[in-house]
């Protein structure tokens, strides 16, 4: 029975990392090779110009900055927007918070497609198009990460809050020094969702950036494939480099990343 378990998880393993496999030998297999057919998963080559190309291609340093300032502030400012209003509805009490709620929980049944052209047409008029404060702000905070980080406060002792008000402190700094240092798990959690969805991203830099030196690293591998013609090698080799500071974020934040989710809603 324990190897049909083990060899069903080796199975499920080995389909999860294909693709990944495929994109790293693709990406030192030479262009001939990847679309000959019938395909192979051993490369029929290996060049490293897919790697030294696609710095001459695209201006891949400069995309790979605005992809670090776009995915790091996003992530800033939702963290502290989310969380405050998270402390909000978690741990204080006024009229209409059950509404508010509610509000949030129906924002998160509206797909985000539906909002790009307004807001598109409003960043347009305050000049704000192919700049961080454009990419940024907009995503200045986020519903699911009001509902993450409010389940997560409500399984904190309220007792803890009264001791703090006992002693003098503001409702700011119950927040600030007995909420926060609690919620270490959930906020590094719920900073890698931010930071890996915002990295990823393509749809969002692509509409609100229209230079290629204020593209983020999606939106300048979307050049790569065009209507005709898909260049997979130097596509694979942009895909790896953008993907290593995933793999390195995700390593250095796993124990407490898989904590925070356990924890999350419980009592």
């Amino acid at each position: 029975m324990r190897v049909l378990k083990y060899g069903a998880l080796l199975v499920g393993a080995a389909l999860v990392l294909l693709p990944l496999v495929w994109m790293v030998v693709a990406s030192i297999t030479p262009e001939a090779a990847i679309v000959r057919y019938p395909p192979s998963l051993l490369p029929g080559g290996f060049t490293t110009d897919h790697y030294t190309q696609i710095w001459e291609r695209i201006p891949f340093g400069r995309q790979f900055l605005n992809t670090v300032v776009f995915a790091g502030g996003v992530t800033a400012v939702s963290l502290l927007l989310d969380s405050l209003a998270a402390y909000a509805l978690a741990r204080m009490d006024f009229p209409g918070k059950n509404a508010v709620f509610v509000l949030i929980l129906l924002l998160l049944m509206i797909p985000p497609q539906v909002t790009l052209v307004p807001l598109f047409q409003l960043l347009s008029s305050m000049d704000w198009i192919n700049t961080y404060q454009g990419l940024i702000v907009p995503r200045a905070t986020n519903a699911f990460g009001i509902f993450f980080l409010r389940q997560y406060f409500l399984t904190i002792p309220r007792e803890l809050d009264e001791a703090a008000r006992i002693d003098g402190s503001s409702e700011f700094g119950i927040y600030r020094r007995v909420i926060l240092p609690l919620s270490g798990p959930a906020l590094l959690t719920l900073g890698l969702f931010h930071f890996m969805y915002n990295w990823n991203d393509l749809l969002w830099p692509l509409v609100f950036t229209t230079e290629t030196d204020m593209q983020t690293l999606p939106a300048g591998l979307a050049l790569f494939m065009g209507e005709h013609v898909i260049e997979y090698g130097l596509l694979m080799a942009g895909a790896v480099l953008t993907l290593l500071p995933m793999v390195a974020a995700f390593l250095l934040v796993q124990r407490r990343f898989i904590e925070g989710i356990a924890t999350t809603g419980m009592k």
